[in-house]
């Protein structure tokens, strides 16, 4: 889609570091953090939301990569998150994976 944000990113037209990229996903700091690490994970090609990924490979992949992210950064304890639809929270409708460390995590959250 060429107006979202992280298709952007993944495409390379806005650059950021990545903590993890491969054919698939990319991984990268988030620009307003909700915990001392949080990390997003998004896959190169668009979906609109979980509800729209159908590939359960790629989705298992997203762990995988944010897992790796995880360790680039020696966080040990962290939560992933995936916000489905603007009353869960999510704000940018791109497919994204949230890891968020560095603090202690509250259950439930607030």
């Amino acid at each position: 889609m060429s107006n979202c944000i992280f298709c952007k990113i993944a495409g390379g037209e806005i650059p950021k570091e990545f903590l993890f990229e491969d054919d698939r996903v990319v991984a990268f700091k988030d620009l307003h953090p909700q915990a001392p690490v949080h990390i997003l994970v998004i896959p190169r090609e668009h979906y609109h939301s979980i509800k729209e990924a159908q590939d359960e490979a790629l989705v298992g992949h997203m762990f995988t990569a944010a897992k790796k992210a995880a360790e680039k950064l020696a966080v040990t304890d962290y939560r992933l998150v995936i916000n489905t639809g603007p009353q869960a929270g999510q704000s940018v409708f791109h497919l994204h994976l949230h890891l968020l460390g560095g603090r202690f995590m509250a259950w439930p959250p607030g």
